[in-house]
């Protein structure tokens, strides 16, 4: 039998090899083990100071190409003439960046459109809660009917009040557009547009509501949209409202104008459940073209080359930095010179399958 000293001598065995262990590891060990975590520090500290020089490389080029296309934007744009005569009317999301809605304004103005104002969709637009969603469909009804505007089934069922919305909406703020053999039955159905006095009222009534505010003068018929969507990424991705509206939204008026082009900016671009993501993601896509770096002057520009590529018969795309063509290739050729009537020199121009190049006869 074991006595009880064993045990006190095996208890006391094992603590004492422990602190020789522990002896030996802090000092005939101690060097080579510094050494080691040393080195490691240094390397890790090289390469950190790569990368830092690396991206501070990359940040210049980024600035420098920034800066030549801010100067050079008003030149690929066509000195005003890429898309004279047109007029646009931006429609924010909530959240929508100010840096997309003001660049965007810029990149119109050196194309040659005008931009006649902005509808701003506010948070309660996008409830899809009962009692909102009731209130909503009163004020549709009541503006359709003292419109003449009939207004026809939703595509999606959570979404109709807010697209009968945006039906009525178009027919205060864009002008009537023949149908075309790829619009949807509702936009077919569209009334045509109201007086600006009618105009003006019936979104008037909205803005009291509290479902949208505008600035400018929306009701100066625009005949091309451009829509901001929100930054970053809701948590219920395609399932969040504020997606689902846009999407509804983006339907209608693509159906109501000649072009609709939904932009984001870079920090949500590639984010899964970002609004570009969902819309790309969407039937509607092949509607409507979508910008996803609208924060750069790049993306602005590519906005207004989109446009230009669909009204000269071209399909929509997507366009940006997140698995998508940088922009329209090749670039779409400036309306002709309003003072000579001809066509800027030395520029192809292009048909309407994708920016295809024609050759002149």
């Amino acid at each position: 039998m074991i006595d009880f000293r064993y045990h006190i001598v095996s208890i006391v065995a094992v603590f004492l090899a422990l602190a020789v262990g522990i002896v030996l590891g802090s000092t005939a060990l101690q060097g080579d083990t510094l050494s080691v975590l040393e080195s490691t520090s240094n390397y890790l500290r090289s390469q950190l100071t790569t990368a830092q020089t690396q991206r501070e490389a990359f940040a210049a080029q980024a600035g420098a190409a920034n800066s030549f296309l801010q100067t050079s934007e008003s030149l690929i744009l066509g000195d005003g003439r890429l898309l004279a005569g047109h007029k646009i009317l931006l429609v924010t999301e909530p959240g929508a960046p100010d840096a997309v809605t003001t660049g965007v304004k810029t990149a119109a103005a050196d194309a040659g459109a005008a931009v006649t104002g902005e509808v701003e969709l506010q948070p309660s637009f996008n409830d899809l809660s009962g009692a909102n969603v009731a209130t909503l469909s009163s004020i549709n009804s009541s503006l359709a009917a003292g419109s003449g505007t009939v207004l026809a089934a939703g595509t999606s069922p959570q979404t109709t009040s807010q697209q009968d919305a945006a039906q009525l909406i178009g027919t205060a703020v864009l002008e009537k557009q023949q149908p075309q053999p790829n619009q949807n039955q509702r936009s077919q159905q569209n009334q045509a547009g109201q007086s600006a006095a009618s105009a003006q009222t019936l979104l008037n009534d909205y803005v009291q509501a509290g479902y949208i505010t505008t600035t400018g003068s929306p009701s100066d018929r625009a005949d091309l949209v451009v829509i901001i969507a929100p930054g970053g990424a809701p948590a219920d991705g395609a399932n969040d409202p504020l997606n689902q509206v846009l999407v509804a939204v983006a339907q209608e008026f693509a159906g109501d104008s000649a072009v609709t082009v939904v932009a984001e900016d870079t920090a949500s671009s590639g984010q899964p459940g970002s609004a570009l993501s969902v819309l790309r993601s969407a039937s509607v896509s092949s509607q409507v073209s979508t910008i996803d770096n609208a924060d750069m002057t790049q993306g602005q520009i590519t906005v207004m080359q989109a446009i230009a590529t669909q009204l000269a018969g071209g399909h929509p795309s997507s366009y940006g930095i997140s698995g998508a063509a940088v922009s329209p290739a090749p670039a779409p050729t400036p309306s002709l010179d309003p003072t000579t009537g001809t066509q800027p020199t030395g520029q192809p121009s292009t048909s309407g399958n994708n920016g295809k190049q024609v050759k002149k006869k």
